[in-house]
């Protein structure tokens, strides 16, 4: 039996940005904290599912006595970054019934009466769910710069309203994973030549990609501006060099079974006799 490649170091540790970070030195080739290559990387993917899975129905379960615990990843990044596969397939390991995801569009014109943040509150995770957003409030903050939507004051309105939501999410009992998928502009290419290479890919391409990728500098800095605003003790950013698809995968699998494990989940204790439920069944 092959032996499974695990992480030297954790991903909550290597992958967390810190003072001074600074995007444009992350490689997005590079595969920080794990040794092994591609088939390690998907031999670990499947050995972990299980564990993953179990986590994840002990923080449903608990949440029906009354839990209040709960997670919520949010996923940022440019086009064809791995969002999708990051749900169809580390989330794919979990119950549906208590995974929450939400795709942020172009905001419609009831939400743009209303702050940015409106649209957001609405869809945070119940008690117990794992919730995923697909892109998130942070578009707010990074295409508005980079299109000059919003003057310098409002972004930094948008950032400080941005701590202090994540802040209340925090007290009332939610673990926040903030990722950024980052790809290199030339894997970029790639990923959307062979969209277009392919027929059962057309559907994944957007004429509009292409119009953002024009911008790539410019959202290199409000991707950095955003982190250096929003990079908190309670929500700090993980970047993840994606160009190597499994690697992002297991990194982001690693960020949540840690923030699982740090809520200290137990099952419910049984609000009834065992014993006695068990003579009724043997007798029935």
């Amino acid at each position: 039996m092959a032996v499974v490649v695990k992480f030297g170091q954790k991903p909550s540790q290597t992958l967390v940005t810190a003072k001074g970070f600074k995007l444009v030195d992350v490689d997005a080739d590079s595969t920080p904290g794990y040794a092994g290559v591609k088939e390690d990387g998907k031999a670990l993917l499947r050995d972990l599912d299980d564990e993953l899975a179990a986590l994840q129905e002990m923080l449903f379960a608990a949440a029906k006595f009354g839990g209040t615990k709960r997670i919520l990843l949010i996923l940022q990044a440019m086009d064809t970054a791995g969002k999708g596969g990051i749900v169809s397939r580390v989330m794919g390991a979990m119950n549906p019934q208590g995974v929450q995801l939400k795709a942020f569009k172009a905001p419609t014109d009831e939400e743009k009466s209303y702050d940015f943040l409106w649209r957001i509150e609405k869809e945070v995770p119940a008690a117990g769910m794992v919730g995923v957003f697909d892109r998130s409030h942070y578009e707010d903050v990074l295409i508005h710069r980079v299109y000059g939507w919003a003057s310098k004051k409002e972004l930094e309105r948008r950032y400080i309203a941005i701590n202090e939501f994540e802040a209340r999410l925090s007290d009332s009992g939610t673990r926040i994973v903030k990722v950024m998928l980052n790809i290199s502009r030339d894997e970029q290419k790639k990923r959307l030549l062979a969209r277009l290479n392919n027929p059962a890919k057309h559907w994944k391409y957007s004429t509009g990609d292409l119009k953002e990728r024009a911008f790539w500098d410019d959202y290199m800095d409000a991707y950095q501006a955003a982190i250096d605003a929003t990079n908190t003790k309670i929500a700090p950013w993980h970047v993840i060099p994606a160009n190597k698809k499994w690697y992002a995968r297991i990194a982001v699998q690693q960020l949540l079974l840690d923030a699982l494990k740090e809520l200290k989940l137990k099952w419910p204790e049984a609000d009834f006799d065992v014993e006695q439920e068990k003579a009724l069944v043997e007798r029935s």
